[in-house]
């Protein structure tokens, strides 16, 4: 999926200070190998809960609603699905029916450029 440029420029600094020997992000025991999804999941649910997120889901729904804000910012189905790694256009067009075509001009941005208004978290 494409990566805003501050965003990118942002994950290239991160890997400038922190020079991982294998994946950026790696698992805890092994640096080697990449975060297993369970692990990633479990973050998930830790910040909804604290953020007070009362509503069922998980990393999935993320990326199902990334996928939803682009169709409403008016990418295109075929690229999402690429993107998205499915195997067929249709599985994509699930999302169609979720995609408001009346979304604020602010959804219509690119949909990550909008976390560039969020405060920048320290690193660990």
């Amino acid at each position: 999926m494409p990566l805003p440029a501050d965003l990118l420029e942002r994950l290239r600094s991160d890997c400038r200070q922190v020079r991982p020997r294998g994946w950026l992000f790696s698992a805890a025991t092994d640096a080697a190998q990449a975060l297993h999804t369970e692990q990633a999941q479990r973050w998930y649910w830790q910040a909804r809960d604290r953020a007070g997120i009362t509503k069922a889901g998980g990393i999935h729904s993320l990326r199902h609603g990334y996928a939803t804000h682009l169709l409403e910012a008016g990418v295109d189905l075929h690229s999402i699905s690429q993107w998205l790694g499915h195997r067929h256009v249709n599985t994509t067009a699930r999302y169609l029916h979720l995609a408001r075509p009346d979304a604020p001009d602010g959804a219509r941005r690119t949909p990550l450029q909008l976390l560039s208004g969020l405060p920048t978290p320290p690193l660990h």
